[in-house]
């Protein structure tokens, strides 16, 4: 038997933003609030969800886990587009100039990566 991730946890001053900017990125829905947090997840219940946690402190150094993201549907230039029309912001945590992802931040700062070949090029 093997473990599967369940759940990946992300800290935030403000999780309701958050998780507002994963839902739109990810088309998932909020499936709970909860004093420490908001949980949100696929429509269809699959795993894993995403936690968004309240912590006290801002986000003060670069993650040492992060999402690679891949477009699903569109070009890689259309959905980065899309990701910073929805509040991204693109990062440098020391990336060369000819690599083939962009880094970029969500409403805490907190980095993910959308990677250049889209899924309909990997499949």
């Amino acid at each position: 038997m093997t473990s599967h991730i369940a759940v990946i946890a992300i800290d935030a001053v403000q999780p309701r933003p958050v998780a507002e900017f994963w839902c739109a990125v990810l088309g998932w829905e909020v499936v709970e609030v909860a004093e420490e947090g908001i949980g949100i997840a696929a429509a269809d219940g699959s795993w894993p969800r995403i936690d968004v946690l309240a912590v006290p402190e801002r986000k003060e150094s670069k993650n040492r886990l992060h999402l690679d993201l891949r477009a699903d549907g569109s070009t890689f230039d259309e959905e980065l587009a899309r990701l910073e029309a929805l509040g991204a912001r693109r990062v440098d945590v020391g990336q060369g100039p000819d690599v083939s992802w962009v880094v970029l931040g969500d409403p805490e700062g907190n980095e993910f990566c959308l990677l250049s070949r889209t899924v309909q090029e990997v499949s």
